[in-house]
């Protein structure tokens, strides 16, 4: 038995490049039959650049920046993110470091609650433990459990942990706010923006606490919010991931006294 192109047959396999893991050897004898046994076993050339070219795709499939972008409040979509952010900004503006997160008081806060996620940090251990402290109402119906009480990787699981883990690590890490946009798809197939601001608390000396805010809009209007992160087996693509870290202040606007004079040209 012949095995097809190569190429095309890494078309045809779309959801398995997706899943492929430290057991990619035996998954690829599974899935693509008696043929590329054949091949596996009598070209380790052409097992070499099968197994390169499926990475090559998985990574292109993730769209994983590199690196974080350095970025400015503004760069943030959501108004009622800019004014969580804006409360924050003002703390952080005082002392130069995250502020302790019960002086942490914006307005109209319960408004919020549903897209509202707390989060306790321990960081004892080398691999800082992220536990999940409330349940953002957004977040459970998104991800199809309730979280409180769980460790955030282990509420992720296996597939979206290592691509969502490593923003909060630099949240911790940088001491800063972290802001994700990232393309998802709902069970319908219809793409879904999925925005995730994060901010870091202190007790003064390390990152004890992470409120996060999540919002999700789509072009398409409506759209279905069960499931979203696991409705099918289309990984989040991150259009951008930053690091807020310039123009770390916020100044409100001045009010107008009733007695200024306002000129129009």
């Amino acid at each position: 038995m012949t095995p097809g192109p190569l190429p095309a047959l890494l078309r045809t396999q779309g959801k398995l490049l997706l899943r492929l893991n430290p057991l990619r050897n035996r998954l690829f004898i599974k899935n693509f039959g008696l043929g590329w046994i054949i091949a596996i076993l009598n070209g380790p050339a052409i097992l070499t650049a099968g197994i390169l070219a499926m990475e090559t795709v998985q990574e292109r499939a993730l769209e994983i920046p590199a690196r974080f972008a350095s970025e400015s409040p503004g760069i943030i979509r959501s108004i009622k993110q800019r004014d969580l952010l804006n409360t924050w900004l003002r703390l952080y503006d005082r002392l130069q470091c995250p502020p302790k997160f019960e002086d942490y008081q914006p307005e109209r806060l319960s408004d919020e609650l549903a897209d509202t996620v707390y989060y306790t940090i321990d960081g004892t251990y080398e691999v800082p433990r992220i536990m999940i402290d409330s349940d953002g109402t957004r977040m459970s119906n998104a991800y199809g459990a309730i979280g409180k009480g769980r460790e955030l990787d282990e509420y992720l699981g296996k597939k979206l942990a290592p691509i969502i883990i490593p923003i909060y690590h630099e949240c911790i890490q940088r001491r800063l706010p972290v802001y994700t946009v990232s393309r998802v798809q709902d069970m319908y197939g219809l793409g879904v923006d999925y925005e995730r601001l994060l901010m870091p608390f202190t007790d003064g000396d390390r990152v004890t606490r992470i409120v996060a805010s999540l919002k999700t809009i789509s072009e398409h209007g409506s759209f279905e919010i069960r499931n979203l992160m696991r409705a099918n087996d289309v990984l989040p693509v991150y259009e951008l991931r930053a690091v807020i870290d310039r123009n770390l202040f916020h100044r409100p606007p001045r009010r107008i006294d009733a007695n200024d004079i306002i000129e129009f040209d």
